[in-house]
């Protein structure tokens, strides 16, 4: 799946950095605004220990991780849904990602300078949030001069947008992204429909010092707005995380040691992107390798089988279905077979998260 999540945030609070962290791309970072002007893309895989589980029990030459596609884009400003500092582009580059990886200075230094003069996490967010909703007001009302007309065919999908249109209006000239309205099912496709900017799902990411890693004054401000928006936050040190990335992996474990860490912070910012784009990973195990393939909550077995190529759903039959947990305690899928935990499902079979499958296909 070609999921997205992109990088946005102020310049200089440290999304470039973390992008190269992230994607070890050497994306240019430097210490003044517009650095960045056109999106970087890099492609994270998404740790998951279960890949070597399962490679401890079926041999395999290679390990096949999932992975969440990321950018960066260019530091928004204040005015930027008015074409300040390039404003109209970088918002473009916003509407054709999935999820919102909104990057926050939660860190003091003197060195580095913050395009508003101090740090101010909720300030910092508020100024994103008024040019994200500013840019979505201006689309939906396009959107509701264009619908006015339609709405007159007997067409009554255009009477529905335009209603859904009127309600994005008030709710945006509110102050209110497009994500904190009610929505019938009908209603949500419409919105989506609309690509709107704040309808997508947001993870604040809180770059912190070495000593704010646990957290400090300025992430519990973005956690307690975080809660009020049913958010997630996730605190990382893109500095530290952008010396790792340049270590010998042999090193790093010594590192992070060092550091008290279990793990870089990048780990827990993949999986919480996997999270933010409500997927799930199902497993295929072979000799030539074991991968974790990427799937929405909620599909059936055709449909995972179609991200591995369009004639596994055209043509699925059947699919042999085990869990990881059942493989690490019966060692072999001949004991799963004997002990009736391979299971066989059909069409209207929906994958679990650490589902490992093998498809049955005609064409």
């Amino acid at each position: 799946m070609a999921l997205q999540a992109g990088i946005v945030g102020l310049p200089n609070v440290g999304k470039s950095t973390l992008f190269n962290a992230l994607t070890s791309a050497g994306a240019e970072s430097a210490n003044y605004p517009f650095c960045t002007i056109e999106p970087n893309t890099g492609i994270v895989p998404v740790p998951d220990p279960r890949l070597e589980q399962i490679r401890g029990v079926i041999e395999s030459k290679q390990l096949l991780p999932a992975v969440v596609e990321i950018v960066d884009i260019a530091g928004l400003v204040r005015g930027a849904s008015k074409g300040e500092g390039l404003g109209n582009q970088f918002l473009g580059h916003i509407r054709s990602v999935d999820a919102i990886l909104h990057v926050v200075r939660c860190f003091d230094d003197g060195d580095i300078v913050h395009v508003d003069g101090g740090v101010n996490p909720l300030r910092d967010i508020e100024t994103i949030d008024i040019e994200l909703i500013l840019a979505d007001l201006d689309s939906v009302e396009r959107r509701v001069e264009r619908y006015r007309k339609l709405a007159k065919s007997p067409d009554k999908s255009n009477k529905l947008h335009l209603d859904v249109a009127e309600k994005l209006v008030a709710l945006l000239g509110d102050g209110k992204p497009a994500r904190a309205g009610e929505w019938t099912d009908e209603e949500l496709l419409s919105v989506k429909e609309a690509q709107l900017i704040t309808s997508k799902p947001v993870l604040y990411v809180c770059n912190v010092d070495e000593g704010g890693l646990e957290g400090n004054a300025y992430t519990a401000q973005v956690e307690a707005l975080a809660a009020t928006q049913g958010a997630m936050t996730v605190n990382i040190c893109a500095k530290v995380e952008a010396e790792i990335s340049e270590l010998d992996p042999a090193d790093r474990a010594s590192f992070l040691a060092d550091l008290g860490l279990a793990e870089p912070g990048l780990a827990r910012l993949a999986r919480a992107t996997y999270a933010l784009l409500g997927l799930q990973t199902y497993f295929t195990a072979g000799p030539k390798e074991i991968r974790a393939w990427t799937i929405g909550k909620g599909w059936k077995a055709p449909q995972a089988a179609g991200v591995i190529h369009t004639d596994f759903e055209r043509g699925f039959i059947r699919a042999e279905v085990y869990t990881v947990t059942d493989l690490l305690a019966l060692k072999s899928e001949a004991a799963l077979k004997s002990a009736g935990k391979l299971r066989v499902e059909g069409k209207e079979y929906i994958v679990q998260d650490g589902d490992v499958m093998h498809f049955r296909f005609n064409v």
